[in-house]
C-alpha cells in the first residue's frame, strides 16, 4: 500500500491532528537547528543528527551536553538514556511496521512519541498502519527540513531562547492526549505515571523519570470477562454478581 492509499484510509480529524503535530515539530526542529549552530556547532552537525538519529529529545540532550563542554561519550550516553523509551514503543507498534526487512528498518527509524500516539488511537489494523506511516514519514520530512532552515537561520540569531518555540511541541501533544483522559482507567494510569516521574526527576538523570512513568500501566489493565458454562461472558463486578444471583433465584 502506497502513501496515497494510506492518506485516503485516515479520517479528516486524524489527518488534521497529524498536520498540527507536524507544525509543532517544524517549530521545534527550527529551534533545534538554530540553537545548535548559534551555540558554535558546524552547520552539518544538526542536519546529520536529524537524518541519522531522528529523535528530537535525544538530539537536544546530545547538543546540550556538547555545548556545555561534555565529550562525545557523555553526549551519546545522554541521548541513549533518553531514547530508551522507544524500546517499549517498538513493541507497541510492531504489527504495523511491515514484513520485509527494509520496511521494518525504515519503520523503526520513524518511531516517535507522536507516531505511536496516532497508532494507539486507531480502532483497527488498517488504520493503525496508515496512521503510523503517514505521521512517521510526514514528521521525518518536516523535521529535517525545519532543522536545515533553523540551522541556516541560526548563523544570524543571537538569543534563541527569546523565541519561546520550545513550548509549542508539548502544548500540541497535550491537546492530543487530553481526549483519551476521559476514560477513568487511562486517566488513573496517566496521573500515576506522571506522579512517579515528577517525584523521581530531582534524583535521576534526564530520561529515566520518563521510563519510570511506565509504572502507571497496571492501572490501565482491564479485567477479562469471565466465561460461563454456556459460553457467555459476564463481568465480575458486584452489579453483575447481584444480577446473576437474582436470575438463579428465579430459575429455582
Amino acid at each position: 500500500m502506497d502513501m496515497y492509499s494510506f492518506w485516503r484510509t485516515l479520517d479528516r480529524a486524524t489527518l488534521r491532528d497529524i498536520g498540527l503535530v507536524c507544525v509543532a515539530d517544524a517549530l521545534v526542529g527550527a529551534a533545534f537547528g538554530a540553537i545548535a549552530v548559534s551555540g558554535g556547532l558546524p552547520l552539518w552537525v544538526p542536519m546529520a543528527m536529524s537524518l541519522l538519529v531522528f529523535a528530537g529529545g535525544a538530539q537536544f540532550a546530545a547538543v546540550a551536553v556538547t555545548l556545555a563542554g561534555g565529550g562525545a561519550v557523555a553526549a551519546v550516553t545522554a541521548a541513549l538514556v533518553l531514547n530508551a523509551r522507544l524500546l517499549p514503543f517498538g513493541f507497541a507498534v510492531a504489527d504495523v511496521l511491515g514484513r520485509g526487512r527494509a520496511a521494518r528498518l525504515a519503520g523503526a527509524h520513524v518511531i516517535t512519541d507522536e507516531s505511536v500516539a496516532f497508532v494507539l488511537r486507531q480502532p483497527d489494523q488498517r488504520r493503525r498502519r496508515a496512521a503510523f506511516w503517514v505521521s512517521g514519514v510526514g514528521l521525518f520530512a518536516v523535521w529535517n527540513l525545519a532543522v536545515a532552515l533553523g540551522a541556516l537561520a541560526g548563523q544570524g540569531i543571537g538569543d534563541t531562547d527569546a523565541l519561546g518555540l520550545d513550548a509549542a511541541f508539548p502544548a500540541v501533544l497535550l491537546a492530543l492526549v487530553v481526549p483519551a483522559l476521559k476514560d477513568r482507567r487511562t486517566r488513573t494510569a496517566a496521573l500515576s505515571g506522571a506522579a512517579v516521574a515528577v517525584a523521581a526527576t530531582p534524583f535521576l538523570p534526564a530520561g529515566l523519570p520518563v521510563l519510570l512513568a511506565l509504572a502507571g500501566l497496571p492501572f490501565a489493565a482491564r479485567r477479562r470477562p469471565a466465561t460461563g458454562a454456556d459460553g457467555s461472558t459476564h463481568s465480575d463486578g458486584p452489579d453483575a454478581a447481584a444480577s446473576r444471583t437474582g436470575r438463579e433465584g428465579e430459575d429455582g
